[in-house]
């Protein structure tokens, strides 16, 4: 099944604007929807999501359409900026969102934030995705995440991070002594900071699951949060000083940066 847009916010730009094409050229032809769902193997409905930006366009259906609408190589030149993406569609807009970043407050409730995980802690979770991944996705997810990790050293000036962890995270079977000592090594970079959310720390806004709260370069702030159906990220004033208000009532419940260190490196001790 070809990808599908499930997040409240926008598709990507090159899903709409490849669907849009597809549909003038699909109409300037004559050619029913239904003629090119037969011509590609897929129904009209599906060419309908195509056309609408909810799914990519796949090289299949943009080498059928060219046939048929006699596009002479226009449409099918879309193949090339369809390429399997790096992230999951309902987090792409959050991505572009992160690289252009100059603070950015995170809190997760389960996981270790994709910043902070080693490769073989992401490794897991990825290889473990639920319907699984191919191979070469897989492949592809593991070191998309990876290369993300540069916004903790490389911008100029520095990022200022700050991660919430909650202990209930901390305490997962997939993080070993490496993941422990990475966030330990993290946690000494001067534009971040680690805490931990310890269990007796748990407010009901930490329950909930994980937030994050983004400012760009524009001074645009964003509110994320991801559910296991879906994610949502806005702009909206309301939302963003509802998230501001949670994250800073759970950052007060949770250990300092040196308490933090020392309930780390406790858990390194132990394991």
């Amino acid at each position: 099944m070809p990808g599908q847009y499930n997040s409240n916010s926008q598709p990507p730009v090159a899903w709409r604007y490849s669907g849009n094409q597809l549909k003038r050229w699909r109409t300037k032809a004559n050619v029913s929807r239904e003629e090119l769902a037969t011509a590609a193997n897929y129904s009209p409905d599906t060419i309908k999501s195509m056309e609408q930006g909810v799914r990519m366009p796949t090289p299949r259906v943009l080498d059928a359409a060219d046939e048929l609408c006699r596009a002479e190589g226009l449409l099918s030149a879309a193949k090339e900026y369809l390429q399997r993406e790096k992230f999951p569609a309902r987090a792409q807009d959050f991505m572009e969102r992160e690289r252009e970043a100059i603070s950015l407050w995170w809190y997760e409730a389960m996981y270790i934030p994709g910043l902070l995980q080693t490769k073989r802690y992401a490794q897991t979770l990825i290889e473990n995705h639920v319907p699984p991944l191919d191979a070469e996705t897989t492949e592809e997810r593991i070191t998309a995440r990876l290369e993300r990790q540069v916004i903790l050293t490389e911008p100029k000036p520095p990022v200022a991070l700050c991660f919430v962890i909650y202990e209930a995270a901390l305490r997962s079977s997939q993080v070993d002594a490496e993941q422990l000592h990475r966030l330990l090594e993290v946690s000494r970079l001067r534009n971040v900071v680690v805490q931990v959310l310890p269990f007796e720390g748990a407010i009901t806004a930490a329950l909930l699951g994980p937030l994050v709260l983004l400012e760009t370069r524009d001074h645009e702030r964003f509110a994320y949060a991801e559910g296991q159906l879906g994610s949502d990220m806005t702009t909206e004033p309301g939302a963003v000083s509802r998230a501001t208000e949670r994250l800073s009532m759970i950052r007060t419940q949770a250990l300092s940066p040196d308490e933090s260190v020392r309930f780390i490196e406790r858990m390194v001790d132990q394991s």
